[in-house]
């Protein structure tokens, strides 16, 4: 099989690409783009357009990256050399994704560049590439790990912990612990009297909708019941 062959590609372009998630705001887009607005002066490459990811985790999935994708498309349209991020953690957290990344941009014939990081070809810079992606991985898993404790013990106290209540409770007047829901522990109860009889979400639905049960939104919706009935089975 013959190798394929690479367009040909300008050095001196360059696609941005930018990416800020809801949790991880200390590093925003405008400091991002100045910093590659700078590299790019002190390099002498041209950028020729601009892509981001707002509110995207970088650990997320190359698929649900519409901006990296629209990078990755750019760079190819563009004929660039260069796809260039502020750092590795701002393509991605994950080593597969970042792997998927750099690979798609060689077969265009174009390589990822760093503002702040290794980049670059040769066997060196991609091995420190793969470990400083491992180490991003790590870091993010890290994160997971100790965000899903503390958030355990949260529980464990009766804390809130972000978001609505969980069926069948409500915030107390203290505005932190939960209490039972003089209402919707009733209807637990019966959700979990369905569910142990080998009941879906979906017949669930349908019978707390025959028996007038109230739904806290404007009807009952099976998957919402599933997990509310499999909790509650659990528990």
């Amino acid at each position: 099989m013959k190798p394929t062959k690479r367009s040909k590609t300008d050095p001196t372009q360059a696609i941005a690409y930018l990416r800020v998630s809801t949790d991880e705001q200390h590093l925003g887009m405008a400091a991002q783009r100045s910093a590659i607005e700078a590299w790019a002066v002190r390099e002498g490459v041209t950028i020729a357009a601009w892509c981001q990811d707002f509110g995207i985790s970088g650990g997320a999935e190359l698929e649900n990256r519409p901006g990296l994708l629209d990078a990755l498309r750019t760079v190819r349209d563009r004929k660039a050399g260069l796809l260039v991020a502020h750092k590795a953690d701002r393509v991605a957290r994950d080593v597969y994704v970042s792997e998927l990344v750099k690979r798609d941009l060689r077969d265009a014939g174009a390589s990822l560049a760093l503002v702040e990081g290794i980049s670059g070809d040769d066997p060196i810079s991609e091995m420190a590439g793969t470990v400083m992606d491992a180490f991003a991985r790590l870091e993010r898993r890290m994160i997971g790990a100790r965000t899903k404790a503390a958030l355990a013990e949260k529980r464990r106290k009766g804390e809130k912990t972000g978001g609505s209540a969980p069926y069948g409770f409500r915030l107390a007047a203290d505005g932190i612990h939960l209490e039972e829901h003089p209402v919707e522990v009733i209807t637990l109860l019966r959700i979990r009297t369905l569910r142990a009889t080998g009941m879906g979400g979906r017949r669930i639905a349908a019978a707390l909708t025959a028996e007038g049960f109230t739904p806290r939104g404007k009807r009952w919706d099976p998957a919402s019941v599933q997990r509310i009935a499999d909790t509650a089975l659990a528990s």
